[in-house]
């Protein structure tokens, strides 16, 4: 029988640890509040020598589809009576995946603890956002909790879906790539030197585009180890790069100026702003709360320092749209439509209708970039295969040709 690790506090108010055994975490939970000790952390004692360890990458992790689930059963668990630690016990229980039930038990017996359930949840940062904590914390305060439940539930499957479409649109130019430059790295090791010791034997001067595809063959035969180093050194540099602030600053602004690319980033930057503080907003999370927390979703510095600055801007006692307007970074028709929701006192309505008018551009964009992309790696394809074929074989014409003469 396994043994747990308990810390609580006993109903004179004095905290007490020890360790307990039991068949599982719910029995010694049980067995605890029998001795009247509010349990504040059980955890099961590991034995000295264990195998069960978790490999990086390979770990469980707490996934968006276990949050949305999670938050949908609690806002009907909450609408229909049942006490928050209850709500929570339950959830717990029948959680599957491991890692999540362990944050989940955590969260609970903090909350019997004494602590408020969003201050609870602050505990697990990677799990829960502050997007997600503050709404929660605006939820209790205006005992709406099940309704936030629902509203922050129907957001992630929104943003999720948002993600999904974008990834979705380059996971087949990515693998199309990948395998071109697998297919042509073959012919140049393997198939052209085959080609090469024909060559040889002819004793003429080879095509100029035939020597040129027996010299990439030579390099990737001679120096693949530096071509892989190259490829390897240029992902760390501009990895590194990207985490220094000036220049993930330079690589965003660069990013936002691409044809094509760059208006699906900003289309989907907009989408997500809009989504994002208008959930907030309509929650009763205070706006420049949101704005702070908004900025650090939006993917991009460029935008974030935008939106920051217009927080400033509105803690000066300006609009909203004033100092958006300014940056130029977000689109006319959106500064325009939060200046009228600003004016008639329904800022977060007119941002929910934002979100679902650019989360449906971003359908659009996403599907203009797929069929751009197809016929452009069609192309690519068809000149960087075809060209090494042609290549291979022009002298074999010329000798053929030679001969007919």
């Amino acid at each position: 029988m396994p043994t747990f690790v308990y810390t609580g506090k006993t109903a004179a108010g004095e905290m007490k640890k020890g360790e307990l055994q039991a068949a599982n975490l719910a029995q010694a939970t049980a067995a605890l509040r029998r001795q009247a000790i509010v349990p504040a952390s059980i955890n099961q004692k590991k034995a000295g020598l264990s195998l069960n360890f978790k490999i990086p990458g390979l770990g469980h992790g707490v996934k968006t589809k276990d949050l949305v689930i999670f938050s949908r059963q609690f806002a009907t668990m909450i609408d229909a009576g049942l006490p928050l630690v209850q709500c929570l016990d339950i959830l717990a229980s029948q959680q599957e995946n491991p890692e999540f039930k362990r944050v989940l038990f955590d969260v609970k017996g903090s909350v019997e603890g004494g602590s408020t359930f969003a201050d609870s949840l602050r505990k697990h940062p990677k799990v829960f956002d502050d997007l997600y904590i503050n709404l929660i914390a605006a939820g209790e305060v205006g005992g709406i909790l099940d309704t936030i439940l629902n509203r922050l539930s129907g957001f992630l499957e929104k943003n999720e879906k948002l993600k999904g479409k974008i990834k979705g649109a380059m996971t087949y130019p990515t693998a199309v790539i990948v395998i071109a430059c697998l297919v042509v790295a073959g012919l140049l090791l393997w198939v052209v030197p085959i080609f090469e010791d024909m060559f040889a034997g002819f004793g003429q001067a080879l095509p100029a585009p035939t020597q040129i595809v027996v010299n990439m063959s030579r390099v990737l035969q001679y120096y693949w180890y530096m071509i892989i180093g190259a490829v390897v050194g240029i992902g760390v540099a501009l990895n590194r790069t990207y985490k220094v602030p000036k220049g993930r600053k330079v690589m965003d602004a660069v990013l936002l100026k691409l044809p094509v690319v760059g208006d699906l980033i900003r289309k989907t930057a907009v989408a997500r702003f809009t989504r994002t503080l208008g959930t907030m907003l309509s929650s009763g999370v205070p706006i420049l709360e949101g704005l702070e927390i908004v900025s650090k979703t939006s993917g991009n510095v460029i935008i974030e320092e935008a939106i920051m600055k217009a927080r400033t801007s509105l803690s000066q006692g300006k609009t909203l749209a004033e100092p958006l307007i300014e940056t130029k970074v977000f689109p006319g028709m959106v500064t325009q439509m939060i200046s009228v929701g600003e004016s008639t006192g329904a800022l977060d309505t007119m941002l929910t209708k934002i979100a679902d008018f650019y989360e449906e551009e971003v359908d659009a964009a996403v599907d203009a970039l797929t069929s751009l992309i197809e016929p452009m790696l069609m192309a690519f394809l068809g000149i960087v295969v075809g060209g090494l074929v042609i290549a291979l074989y022009l002298p074999i014409f010329q000798i053929a040709g030679a001969a007919a003469g």
